[in-house]
């Protein structure tokens, strides 16, 4: 008889969680484009993406500190237009 209640209570709340219900927007999506939230959230969005750019741009920077670093402990030159192979080292 439980495994009976289990399964009925299973069925019910998969029901209930697949039901259609109207969607509730936020007041931000929902509202007026110009109102100050909606500016403010656009503004907050482009500040993540600025510091996403600044942290990618300064771990690709250290990266190529530590080539001209390479070379420069190696006696080659700290020109990073040069390849390894056109400078005679295999």
């Amino acid at each position: 008889m439980t495994r009976f209640l289990q399964w009925t209570a299973f069925v019910a709340a998969a029901l209930a969680l697949a039901a259609p219900r109207p969607a509730l927007a936020c007041a931000v999506c929902f509202g007026d484009p110009n109102s100050p939230m909606a500016i403010s959230a656009s503004w907050g969005v482009l500040l993540l993406v600025g510091i996403t750019a600044a942290v990618l741009s300064a771990f690709a920077g250290f990266f190529l500190y530590l080539v001209k670093r390479s070379r420069m402990a190696l006696g080659q030159g700290a020109d990073l237009s040069r390849s390894s192979q056109a400078s005679g080292s295999m």
